[in-house]
């Protein structure tokens, strides 16, 4: 085991009895639930006792238990999306070092990209900063977000068109918007070349929740005369393995960084 604090077995059991509470759909007993877990019928009762005394559970017809308020109430605190900025900026700081550019982190938010994250080389100089809101259609990260919602909420969106052109290389047809989003979910990755500015272009890619989820993404932004020292599979490359690992990290508890 890592070296550090030790973990308190008896609290690992009861939250895996919580869980398996939680995501039970067969309507199954506390003792035939308790079985599954391999915990005995006495220990498994005491778990849920507390918990129904806690008001993290409360007892149901028939023998069941379902969410309580104060675990409700918990859930309403949880922003998924600030978990994934968490678990993601360490690894976007490092990146930007490595990179030498600036990095960015972005979620939709009614059908606008809100900037999260942003750091590395000249991030000072690059005019969008963490709480800014700015259209999808025209950046690399809203790009990749909106390749990843459902097809009648995409259609939804390019419906809203024509767009407003903020560059000569601005997509602003919906129809072509349409093809762009579909290369960008067939590639796996978006560009915004000259779009959103002049002199500016990025790549970015999704960053996945373990359900598959496209929660967020991330992108480098260079300048053109820095394009010829870092080129876009050189800098994908980086990005995806960022955007694994920060996804992975919502997976499992994340070490020390």
């Amino acid at each position: 085991m890592r070296q550090g604090t030790p973990p308190i077995a008896a609290l690992g059991r009861s939250l895996g009895m919580l869980e398996a509470i939680l995501a039970d759909r067969e309507g199954r007993s506390v003792p035939a639930i308790a079985e599954g877990l391999g915990l005995p019928r006495a220990t498994a009762h005491r778990q849920v006792s507390t918990l129904v005394a806690e008001r993290f559970l409360v007892r149901m017809p028939g023998g069941r238990v379902g969410p309580g308020p104060r675990l409700l109430a918990l859930l309403s605190l949880v922003d998924e999306k600030q978990v994934i900025v968490a678990a993601a900026a360490p690894l976007l700081h490092r990146l930007a070092d490595r990179l030498g550019c600036l990095v960015q982190l972005g979620t939709l938010e009614n059908e606008m990209v809100t900037y999260r994250i942003k750091t590395g080389t000249s991030a000072g100089d690059v005019f969008t900063r963490v709480g800014m809101q700015l259209e999808a259609y025209c950046t690399g990260i809203g790009k990749v977000l909106l390749a990843h919602l459902p097809t009648a909420e995409r259609e939804a969106y390019l419906s809203t068109g024509p767009f407003p052109a903020l560059t000569a290389r601005t997509i602003t047809d919906p129809g072509d918007l349409r093809g762009e989003l579909a290369l960008v979910r067939d590639q796996g990755f978006a560009r915004d070349n000259e779009e959103i500015a002049e002199g500016l272009i990025c790549v970015a890619v999704p960053v996945y929740s373990p359900g598959g989820a496209a929660l967020a993404a991330i992108s480098a932004t260079r300048s053109t005369t820095q394009a010829a020292r870092l080129p876009d599979d050189l800098v994908l490359a980086a990005l995806r393995q960022a955007a694994g690992e920060a996804g992975a990290r919502l997976a499992v508890p994340a070490g020390p960084d």
